[in-house]
């Protein structure tokens, strides 16, 4: 199984979450129904969303991402040495379209995994779910420890503590990556044999106003993707060899809008550098860039995964203008270690993008269509 992920056909992760799961979070917040009751629904709609991966052909199969408000920070809050609270200055990324609900991390001690992480208990009941039959397997999705040093370092509003918690910023990258080797432990133990890292600091180092900003503050964008690097592959270091462990990068994805702009050229070389399974990469527009940084993909036990069709709106893609971009990507990577996906997820945030689920789930039947000509 570990040597066909990620599948031919494969998806980042989140999905639109059900009317019902929206009410219920607001009747939580408003007092007037128990998270127990919240926790009962989600299962529910779950098992459901379960059955539809199954029905269309998915393979690595998630729960959506129903009982998160962010792909990140739900994650990242819970771990040990990290809060989540609301800035007074709302979201600090400025996204191309509708804002983002002013929530966010910061760092407050010392880093480390919580051994009681909810998110552990969410992939036991999914794993439960999925079941051992047929070829379907549970995929788990957290964001990459690089995450946190965008936040605290490249992207904060100057209110970060970082330096005083961490004088010597060595030993926060030493603790991001102990952190998150704790993590890849506790889901393998539990387990998961298919987690990905879902990382839009890669697309932040790329972004040219972005690299411009972090000049002008005396840091290096190159040097910091290397630090990047490294973080990765202290983490990856004790991977268990049944375990597959891929990276989705992003450009923003929150009610159909973005952040960042740029090809991968910037930071292609550090990127392929990591020692992840496989690389989920948008390539849905223009600001994606041309594949010409595939050449840096040199490690032929990994795959990469383009990302031809978008989960920001609702028309298809030319079926032949898709079968035409794969043919071109093969000018880098062979055909046998490249797989198709939708951009991102549909819902990376609970608001999700602005399309239906009908209108989700026919961009997974497309990618089913064109890779059942595209692999014979």
């Amino acid at each position: 199984m570990s040597k066909m992920i990620p599948f031919t056909v494969d998806h980042v992760g989140s999905f639109l979450r059900p009317t019902s799961i929206k009410e219920a979070r607001q009747k939580v917040q408003a007092g007037t129904l128990s998270k127990a009751e919240l926790r009962d629904i989600e299962n529910q709609e779950i098992l459901r969303l379960i059955a539809a991966q199954k029905e269309v052909g998915i393979k690595g199969i998630t729960d959506g991402e129903f009982r998160r408000g962010f792909w990140h920070i739900d994650f990242l809050e819970n771990l040990i040495g990290v809060e989540g609270y609301v800035p007074d200055t709302g979201y600090n990324q400025t996204f191309k379209g509708d804002a983002a609900p002013a929530y966010n991390i910061r760092v407050i001690d010392r880093i480390s995994f919580n051994p009681a992480h909810p998110f552990l208990e969410d992939f036991v009941f999914l794993k439960e779910a999925v079941g051992s039959e047929g070829d379907a397997i549970a995929k788990a999705t957290i964001p990459s420890p690089t995450m946190i040093l965008r936040q605290e370092l490249l992207a904060n509003d100057g209110s970060s503590k970082i330096t005083t918690i961490y004088p010597n910023l060595a030993d926060f990258y030493q603790d991001l990556a102990t952190t998150y080797q704790d993590t890849i432990a506790a889901f393998y133990e539990k387990g998961c044999r298919y987690l990905q890292f879902d990382d839009t600091n890669w697309a932040f180092l790329a972004d040219a106003t972005k690299r411009e900003s972090l000049l002008e503050k005396g840091i290096n964008p190159d040097e910091i993707a290397t630090i990047c690097t490294d973080i990765i592959n202290q983490a990856l270091k004790n991977k268990p060899a049944d375990l597959v462990i891929t990276t989705h990068i992003c450009r923003g994805n929150h009610a159909s809008s973005w952040l960042f702009s740029g090809g991968y050229e910037p930071i292609a070389k550090q990127l392929f550098a990591t020692n992840y399974d496989g690389f989920f990469l948008e390539y849905d527009s223009d600001r994606a860039g041309d594949f010409a940084p595939l050449r840096y993909w040199s490690n032929l036990d990994s795959k990469v995964v383009l990302g031809l069709v978008t989960s920001k709106f609702a028309e298809l893609e030319n079926p032949e203008a898709i079968k035409a971009r794969i043919q071109e990507a093969t000018q880098y990577v062979p055909l046998e270690n490249l797989s198709i996906s939708p951009q991102c997820g549909f819902a990376s945030t609970e608001t999700g993008n602005k399309l239906t689920e009908a209108e989700q789930w026919a961009k997974i039947s497309l990618l089913q269509d064109i890779a059942q000509d595209v692999w014979k």
